[in-house]
């Protein structure tokens, strides 16, 4: 099993999509950021500049992916039906 669990699709997570190009993942609580960097560009090839981590009280922990230059999370977003 990976790391990811599942995309984010509330409304300040799909404005982030068009505004910092950045998609919204809850991930696996023990995950660290190089895990997620390496499974995200794995699964949707693209390339990942950074990564944001917010740990939540449901004891669950929230990514925030920012792509790269040149890559474009509208297309990834739309892989994920989001969009």
């Amino acid at each position: 099993m990976g790391v990811l669990f599942y995309p984010i699709a509330t409304e300040k997570a799909v404005s982030l999509i068009t505004k910092n190009n950045t998609i919204t993942y809850i991930v696996y609580q023990q995950a660290k950021k190089s895990e997620i960097k390496n499974e995200f560009e794995k699964l949707y090839n693209v390339k990942v500049e950074k990564i944001n981590i917010v740990n939540m009280p449901k004891n669950e922990k929230k990514a925030y992916i920012k792509l790269g230059k040149g890559q474009d999370a509208t297309n990834v977003a739309m892989k994920l039906k989001l969009v």
